[in-house]
């Protein structure tokens, strides 16, 4: 009987694993929490300015369980398609904002979701305005955290920032996607 009850608390213990998303400890079969548990950071929220300094908008970055969750809202911009990344210095001196440096790339892996040696761990996919020249859209990027000390980390010394740029991103061409000028700045500290 100790067998069955045994062999019953582990299929127990087993589904609730698997419908809860927690991993088990190798030793004693203990439940802990997953690597990935919801981490009690506050959101950041940001302006985004534009080439004369002027806010254009604000994005605010929400860490989850696995990830960062990027809510932008911009207006001000050309209608179409714009690339969009996180860089990796938390600087947006106007008017090119070159200041932002390169692309948040903490793994050294080449640019785009579709190049086989990428992508950057700050690649977004394209952000996209309407015909009067807003946008709003939300991003999940699981290759950062806005936990501190992390090599992926969009907190660190010295900041990060996000971009907008002024074309769309080819999704594949190294260093940027062929993305053009950049066009709005947010400092992420």
């Amino acid at each position: 009987m100790k067998l069955r009850k045994s062999s019953l608390l582990t299929v127990i213990v087993l589904l609730f694993i698997a419908t809860t998303g927690c991993e088990a400890q190798e030793t004693f079969g203990k439940v802990t929490a997953a690597k990935d548990s919801p981490v009690s950071l506050q959101p950041i929220t940001t302006d985004i300015i534009n080439g004369k300094g002027e806010k254009i908008g604000t994005a605010k970055f929400t860490q989850l369980a696995k990830g960062v969750q990027i809510d932008v809202s911009a207006s001000g911009l050309k209608p179409g398609l714009h690339g969009i990344h996180i860089h990796e210095t938390g600087k947006c001196e106007i008017p090119d904002f070159k200041s932002a440096g390169s692309h948040f790339n903490p793994s050294e892996k080449e640019h785009g979701y579709d190049n086989p040696k990428g992508e950057h761990a700050g690649d977004l996919a394209n952000l996209v305005a309407d015909a009067n020249g807003n946008a709003q859209a939300q991003f999940v990027l699981t290759t950062v955290t806005l936990q501190k000390g992390q090599s992926d980390s969009l907190i660190r010394t010295g900041g990060t920032a996000l971009v907008i740029h002024e074309d769309p991103d080819d999704m594949h061409t190294d260093p940027s996607g062929n993305s053009g000028n950049r066009i709005g700045c947010a400092v992420i500290q």
